[in-house]
């Protein structure tokens, strides 16, 4: 999966919520450009602004495209909290292929999970409403279509209320912690072992 080259920088950056993934200016919002100054750079995959999360950056094109092609079907997992509890139904429905209108997403892998405890708080908090509960999911997709995590839960019924990356094929926030707007250089050979 990914490539040998001489010498190739892999950073692992955790993408704070509003965010965008570009190093421009944006009018109103941060950018890479805040938090990362690392030149050459490029990110492998985006985010949008409202998910948080896992980014790879590199300086290799053969390795973005490796990354981030969809023929390259690097599994991707997200979690979710979503709006009420997805019974057994609504989560064989989320697995299966779904039809969202401009494209039907491939299988993926979608469990229930407990609130994951080692989470950073959101700033700012995402709207509780007292009598409506919120769970969590695992999504683990091979793909990565415009807002495609949000459009598969509002399909079941479960409309997505916060949204991290957590993995990027062998890379994970649960094995390199990093809190929103850190980063840290990794080794490639670690990323071909694994992988």
């Amino acid at each position: 999966m990914f490539l040998q080259h001489d010498i190739m920088t892999l950073i692992l950056f955790n993408k704070p919520f509003q965010v965008m993934c570009q190093f421009s200016a944006h009018p109103s919002r941060k950018s890479l450009a805040d938090y990362l100054q690392i030149p050459n750079v490029y990110p492998a995959g985006r985010l949008d602004a409202d998910s948080e999360g896992l980014m790879l950056l590199t300086d290799n094109g053969q390795l973005q495209q490796a990354i981030s092609h969809p023929n390259q079907k690097m599994a991707k997992t997200y979690l979710v909290q979503v709006e009420g509890i997805p019974d057994a139904h609504a989560l064989r429905h989320l697995q299966k292929p779904l039809d969202l209108g401009n494209f039907t997403t491939l299988p993926c892998k979608a469990i229930r999970i407990d609130a994951p405890q080692w989470l950073w708080p959101r700033v700012p908090p995402i709207r509780q409403r007292s009598n409506w509960p919120t769970s969590w999911l695992a999504i683990t997709i091979a793909e990565g279509k415009n807002r495609q995590i949000r459009r598969m839960t509002s399909a079941i019924g479960h409309p997505t209320l916060r949204l991290i990356r957590n993995a990027i094929g062998p890379f994970s926030l649960e094995t390199h912690p990093l809190l929103p707007g850190e980063c840290c250089e990794v080794s490639l050979s670690s990323a071909i072992k694994a992988s």
